[in-house]
């Protein structure tokens, strides 16, 4: 089989993320690395550089008229990830969309036009369902280890965490917290409970904070171009529900006085119940006892490894040996329900998610 030839848009951070796998994938012969693209030319030639790519262009266009590539990474600012996805596809590609895959439900839903036109494989980067931890939660739903799913809790919390730059300015990001990391946790919690649909939301969002670059003495996770400037909200609250009977709580912040910052998702029913993140625990009743197990595997959380996973996928399902795991259709969910909790924390109303 002909190594897969490998295109990637955008340069910045979570690229370097996706070259772990492309990479790994490049030096057993299953990918060649030929295009890379971003907008600041010269940041992708020192990339291309750093990576051993042949080609380097500075519009997604170019590339895809001019490179012979199979398939692409889409790794922009968020409000470019549907064009390019388009593009791509009608150009005869393959693509692995970051995520969020759109800014709108509308563009998502092209987004899935164009793919069934292709007949080209389209995934969206939801890489914590390749945890350990996912994996393993899920084995034990499939086997009906939590019975009735009734309640979910998930959180992602920042004391001084905006990411600056694109990530705060939501003509790019599309918004804050609630769609940057709100993402990965509402997708893993549909994941690992059946992927039910959200009939209704209520949420609340707060913007009196700001990126806070005064402070000092912490290191944080920061865009390849920061900058002050910020429009996006500090902290999103909420509740959504689904069609399956489970509510779901969340809670997402930048910025916000807490003592420090969590990363939670925790899922209850009513004979079992589990923690996914910070740790792996699994809670349930045994001869008549409550008991909470502990299971031993080598990840009981997730860890930014998972990525090369995630990339060794997307080309397996471009070679045709596997069905995609994470399909548009999974997207275009997840931005009804996005944009509808955005909807919600405007008016201050409940929100009935339409189809």
């Amino acid at each position: 089989m002909k190594p897969v030839r490998i295109g990637l848009v955008g340069t910045g951070s979570i690229s370097n993320a996706h070259m772990t796998g492309y990479t790994k994938l490049a030096k057993e012969g299953k990918v060649e690395l030929v295009a890379a693209c971003d907008l600041n030319v010269a940041r992708a030639q020192e990339w291309a550089q750093k990576y051993g790519f042949k080609e380097v262009y500075g519009s997604h266009t170019e590339m895809l008229a001019k490179s012979d590539i199979d398939a692409i990474s889409v790794c922009t600012w968020n409000n470019a990830h549907a064009q390019i996805t388009i593009d791509a596809l009608h150009a005869g590609k393959h693509v692995l969309c970051e995520k969020p895959p759109a800014m709108t439900v509308e563009e998502a839903l092209a987004m899935q036009k164009a793919e069934e036109e292709s007949g080209k494989v389209l995934m969206i980067g939801f890489v914590r369902r390749f945890g350990d931890n996912a994996q393993l939660v899920l084995d034990f739903a499939n086997k009906g280890f939590f019975g009735d799913v009734n309640f979910a809790k998930i959180a992602v919390t920042r004391r001084c965490g905006c990411p600056l730059g694109w990530f705060a300015n939501s003509k790019l990001s599309g918004g804050g917290p609630l769609l940057d990391n709100g993402v990965h946790l509402i997708d893993l919690v549909r994941y690992l409970t059946g992927k039910p649909k959200a009939v209704s939301c209520y949420a609340a969002t707060y913007n009196n904070m700001g990126s806070r670059t005064n402070v000092k003495g912490i290191d944080r996770y920061s865009s390849v171009d920061p900058s002050s400037f910020n429009d996006v909200e500090d902290l999103a609250v909420g509740m959504v529900k689904f069609d399956n009977g489970m509510s779901m709580s969340l809670e997402f912040s930048y910025s916000e006085e807490i003592e420090e910052g969590v990363i939670g998702v925790e899922i209850y029913g009513s004979k079992g119940g589990a923690i996914v993140e910070p740790h792996l625990t699994l809670m349930t009743e045994m001869n008549d006892y409550l008991v909470n197990i502990t299971p031993q595997v080598d990840h009981p959380t997730f860890t930014f490894d998972k990525f090369a996973d995630e990339i060794s996928h997307f080309v397996d399902c471009v070679n045709g040996e596997c069905e995609c795991r994470n399909r548009i259709e999974d997207g275009i969910e997840l931005m009804r329900i996005i944009c509808s909790m955005y909807e919600s924390a405007r008016t201050g109303h409940e929100v009935m998610i339409k189809r």
